[in-house]
């Protein structure tokens, strides 16, 4: 719940424009801290403002009270300065003359704003919340880089070792591919081996069947 206070101070005998000096100094800053900024502002308007400011913060907390408000939870919302009735008055000088002046005055208007302590508690809570998003969406973004790093790494392991377990199935296939081709030419070399012993038989045949013929013929002769 929003609370609002006001406090004013009239006829104040200070001009409104060197009190607007001051009061701009002071304007959405949290009581505590513009009455400290306003106790070492060596002006006469600080001193004005500093009771004003002070007026209007204990005029919050006795409407609404200590258990709910708190004086750090109001703050200055807006200074007003606005000019007041002027004094004309004479000031006498030689010769029998006269001069005038003016003596300024102003009205000085505060207005603070604060809220009660179970808003101000909501509003932490939710400021809480949001800080704990932040910072899980923060975390979230780290971890995702990492994340991906680690997938990359485990598919890559995955392929080394798919890699790994397709090269003895490859020697294996070399291997077979090797006995193949021995036995084929060890087949080849039994072959060649056989032909000359077929091809020997006929030839010593044909050299007995000579011999026979040759000893036949000498037979004739005798």
């Amino acid at each position: 719940m929003l609370v609002q206070s006001k406090a004013r101070l009239r006829y104040v005998s200070i001009p409104p424009r060197k009190m607007r000096l001051v009061a701009d100094m002071i304007k959405g800053m949290p009581v505590q801290k513009a009455l400290d900024i306003l106790n070492f502002t060596p002006k006469i308007a600080a001193r004005h403002i500093a009771k004003t400011v002070s007026s209007a913060a204990a005029n919050a907390l006795s409407v609404e009270g200590t258990d709910k408000l708190r004086p750090e939870d109001l703050m200055v919302k807006n200074i007003l300065v606005d000019a007041a009735p002027t004094q004309k008055r004479i000031r006498f000088q030689s010769m029998g003359r006269v001069f005038r002046y003016r003596k300024r005055f102003c009205h000085l208007t505060v207005l603070l704003e604060g809220h009660l302590e179970e808003e101000v508690q909501d509003k932490k809570a939710t400021k809480a919340k949001a800080k704990a998003a932040k910072v899980e969406e923060t975390v979230e973004a780290e971890e995702e880089p990492k994340a991906k790093k680690a997938a990359k790494k485990t598919t890559k392991k995955k392929t080394a070792k798919a890699k790994k377990a397709e090269k003895p199935a490859e020697a294996e296939e070399v291997v077979a591919e090797e006995a193949a081709v021995e036995e084929k030419v060890e087949e080849k070399v039994e072959a060649a081996a056989e032909a000359p012993e077929k091809t020997a038989e006929p030839k010593a045949e044909e050299a007995d069947g000579a011999e026979e013929d040759k000893d036949s013929d000498k037979s004739d002769k005798e």
